[in-house]
């Protein structure tokens, strides 16, 4: 039984786990990371707040260190998988402490092909305090293989994670699907936008920035979808009749082979690169029409011009300029000239990247965390 704190000592308290949590996790401690966590947790900070106000913005450290190229992606990984283990050492010891679970079911899963399992993670250890009971599907779960598991577990409400912006599409399809058998759909993570526009935009019931507000949203409860209606994505998404999202997707195998070719004939300096330089800017390219496409798919030329924007970040904490990205995007307005809304996003691309300099890639070690 944990002690009354005042909200000064709180904030000291959790300031001071933070401190100390960071410092572990940059050394793969996880000793000295559970020690940092449950010493609040006994000081009297409440489970929650350790993992909304400790783990997380630890975990978000983490990522901007990765991003600043200061951790490297094994670090990364290495800090997520201690983050991981506390948090399930942390529920075996607190569950039960919060209300009795008669709220109703909760799924939390990731959408197929999204790995970045934690804030899903942190979201179901939040749900089960606030009393509901919470079917926990982890990372990359494949869309037919969801929606069976809700057809025969039925559900309060589906709670979908997804933090990469091009699986939105698939988003979509679980959004869809989940409420025409009468499953209402809570949509959260950064892939849905700051601000949950693209989480309205593909039908789900309610969006939440955070896990509080995903608490407080299921609190005040969902409405019940109408079972048995079916709707296309042009229900939600009328641009999508255009058919440059579906053209650009099929073909991005040959856009990426194009546009290498078009660079190596552009930039003499790509013919010298090793195997290793030449799959990452394979990889590079790749990237750009994933963006590109999920950018048509939503028509929101932010996804995609965001998206340059980080990558640019990305590249110059690694020593390489931005303006690199350049050559790749004038290589694909050529290709898709015949598209009207991706030439549009490639203009609106470019323009990020001033004189557009012909200097090529020079791809270092791989950047995906």
């Amino acid at each position: 039984m944990t002690r009354p704190i005042t909200p000064s000592d709180r904030a000291v308290l959790v300031r001071r786990a933070r401190e100390e949590l960071w410092q572990a996790v940059s050394v793969r401690d996880e000793y000295a990371a559970g020690q940092a966590v449950f010493t609040a947790l006994d000081a009297g900070v409440s489970a929650e707040d350790v993992l909304l106000d400790v783990i997380a913005p630890v975990q978000r450290k983490v990522g901007a260190e990765w991003a600043a190229n200061r951790f490297t992606v094994a670090q990364e990984h290495a800090a997520t998988a201690v983050h991981d283990r506390i948090i399930a050492a942390l529920a075996h010891r607190t569950r039960g402490t919060g209300p009795a679970e008669a709220r109703g079911t909760v799924t939390v899963a990731c959408v197929d092909g999204e790995w970045h399992a934690l804030p899903a993670r942190i979201l179901a250890e939040v749900l089960s305090h606030h009393g509901y009971r919470v079917d926990f599907l982890g990372a990359q779960v494949p869309t037919p293989h969801l929606i069976a598991h809700l057809h025969q577990t039925a559900p309060t409400a589906l709670a979908v994670s997804s933090s990469l912006p091009t699986r939105i599409p698939t988003a979509h399809a679980v959004i869809t699907a989940a409420r025409a058998i009468g499953v209402p759909v809570l949509a959260g993570g950064a892939a849905f936008g700051e601000d949950g526009r693209h989480a309205r935009r593909l039908g789900a019931d309610a969006w939440a920035p955070d896990a509080r507000a995903a608490a407080a949203v299921l609190d005040r409860g969902l409405p019940q979808p109408r079972t048995g209606a079916v709707r296309q994505s042009l229900d939600d998404l009328p641009h999508l009749a255009d058919q440059e999202y579906t053209l650009v997707s099929r073909s991005k195998r040959q856009l990426v082979k194009n546009t290498l070719a078009g660079l190596e004939e552009r930039l003499p300096a790509m013919r010298r690169y090793t195997d290793a330089q030449r799959e990452r800017t394979a990889e590079d390219v790749a990237h750009i029409v994933d963006f590109l496409a999920v950018a048509l798919y939503t028509d929101d030329a932010r996804l995609f011009t965001d998206f340059l924007d980080w990558t640019g970040d990305i590249l110059q904490a690694r020593g390489v300029p931005a303006r690199v990205i350049d050559p790749a995007l004038a290589l694909l307005r050529e290709e898709l000239k015949d598209f009207p809304r991706a030439l549009g996003m490639l203009t609106q691309g470019r323009a990020r990247y001033g004189d557009g300099s012909p200097t090529p890639p020079t791809p270092g070690p791989r950047h995906d965390v």
